[in-house]
């Protein structure tokens, strides 16, 4: 499981949503990895948030590992975050719309970290073994392949569950992101917006398809939140879904 606010926006809401999803993960007996973007790089307008300073929001991302004794993970955007970042996070994510920017899958896999790569919207799963390789021709094998939707029309995306079993032949973990697969960008308001009533669907249909994991990002109160709110998890509904979750994998398997 990984899951956190989509941005680091205060000490106090990384530390309430670690707590919690920690203490689900932990009576359900799920590895979790707290999730949160020190920066937002990609943004609809230049008036979106981006993020309350980059030292700041590595620190509380270090705060929260060692608080609460969990991996942490954050995307970066340019080679020379990947060094700097990967001092504090266990797990360096590609984001998806630059899942093809060769330098910069490379200076993560230099780092030795574990490298996880969002497919791209506009990829095939199939595209995605070569984004793969670029980690392991860099001298590491740690790698996780994100699913997050592909493009359907100009303000949709729609989840093909094809792709999870194509990208678990290639013999990485296979990560369904189930917030932002449920986006919905490019609206003429320049927020993206989401459909966070199908997140129990999506994932639902991960676990039966064979993902070895879940990305979710929640908040205590969405509508506040600073960053993609509109497609985001409400703590308070965690647990209740996670308990489900369960219980489909455990058919599963």
């Amino acid at each position: 499981m990984i899951a956190g606010p989509c941005a680091i926006e205060s000490k106090e809401i990384a530390f309430e949503v670690a707590k919690e999803v920690k203490s689900i993960c932990d009576v359900l007996d799920i590895n979790y990895v707290f999730k949160g973007s020190y920066r937002k790089a990609n943004r609809s307008s230049v008036h979106s948030f981006t993020g309350i300073g980059d030292e700041k929001a590595l620190e509380i991302l270090a705060e929260v590992k060692q608080a609460f004794d969990v991996p942490v993970t954050t995307d970066i955007h340019t080679d020379d975050e990947a060094q700097w970042a990967a001092e504090v996070v266990d797990i360096l994510q590609i984001p998806a719309f630059l899942c093809r920017q060769t330098s910069l899958i490379q200076a993560a896999a230099k780092t030795g970290k574990i490298v996880n790569i969002k497919k791209g919207q506009f990829l095939s799963p199939d595209a995605m073994y070569f984004a793969a390789q670029k980690v392991v021709d860099s001298g590491n094998n740690q790698i996780m392949l994100t699913e997050r939707g592909a493009s359907f029309g100009y303000s949709d995306l729609i989840v093909d569950f094809r792709s999870i079993p194509k990208m678990s032949a290639f013999g990485y973990p296979i990560i369904m992101d189930c917030t932002h697969s449920l986006q919905k960008p490019n609206q003429s308001s320049g927020v993206t917006g989401g459909d966070p009533s199908m997140i129990e669907t999506i994932a639902k249909a991960a676990i039966a398809t064979g993902a070895d994991g879940l990305f979710i990002e929640t908040h205590p109160n969405p509508s506040e939140a600073k960053s993609d709110g509109a497609n985001m998890l409400p703590l308070k509904g965690l647990e209740s879904l996670l308990t489900k979750l369960t219980k489909v994998y455990k058919a599963v398997h």
